[in-house]
């Protein structure tokens, strides 16, 4: 009954996607085999804007006919459902903690990393200055530890995966030096080890691949600035 439970799992994603990204590595930590669908987020197919017709972004997820959507949701929705292979630490006061860093690293780095590759200026410099200070935080929570929970693999390491293969490449596109792994070694570290594991290695998006999207990206956002 679990095996056909598992094959009754269908994803929508996107392959550069780090919100898709994370689910699908949940799903492969647990074993769960799923159907996936890739979807273009530029003409959003009709299947799409009927399982989210709110947000109508990815990831998407029909597990038994029902849809969830919302990585971080997603996340937490895979670990309850799928108890075998724990992501969430079992202390509350841990999972909380957990919760609160992977909104943080969104929030912060994410949001801050994006707008300095993005951007030119004091608009630049400032945004710089914000994602460093954060990269400061996650080093301080990774000091003395393989991955973020300890000795394995965890909700919020699958959270902040995309600062392991993403980040670099807008590291060196946006020439901002954020994650410097002399200033943060522990960091640099986790990111070794993370990328170490095959279930991650062997389920990251093309680097050049990525590369070219994120280039194209962003002369088209220079371009649509300068003609403002």
């Amino acid at each position: 009954m679990a095996r056909e439970e598992e094959t009754r799992v269908k994803l929508l994603g996107l392959w550069v996607s780090p919100f898709v990204r994370r689910v699908e590595w949940a799903l492969k930590l647990k074993g769960v085999s799923y159907d996936y669908v890739e979807e273009d987020i530029v003409n959003k197919s009709p299947l799409l804007l009927e399982l989210n017709p709110i947000h109508q972004k990815v990831p998407v997820m029909v597990h038994n006919g029902k849809v969830i959507c919302e990585s971080f949701v997603l996340l937490e929705y895979i670990d309850e459902t799928w108890k075998h292979r724990p992501l969430l630490p079992q202390d509350p006061y841990d999972r909380a903690t957990a919760r609160f860093w992977a909104l943080f690293v969104e929030e912060k780095l994410m949001k801050n990393a994006w707008i300095a590759i993005f951007s030119e200026g004091e608009e630049k410099e400032k945004a710089h200055k914000v994602a460093i200070e954060a990269v400061e935080r996650i080093e301080e929570q990774l000091k003395g530890k393989r991955f973020f929970g300890g000795d394995d693999i965890g909700y919020l390491d699958l959270a902040v995966g995309w600062v392991s293969h993403m980040l670099p490449v807008w590291d060196e596109m946006g020439s901002t030096n954020i994650l410097d792994p002399l200033r943060f070694p522990s960091t640099t570290s986790w990111i070794t080890n993370f990328l170490g594991h095959p279930l991650i290695r062997d389920n990251l998006p093309p680097r050049d691949r990525m590369w070219d999207y994120f280039h194209r990206k962003r002369e088209q956002i220079m371009a649509s600035r300068a003609s403002d």
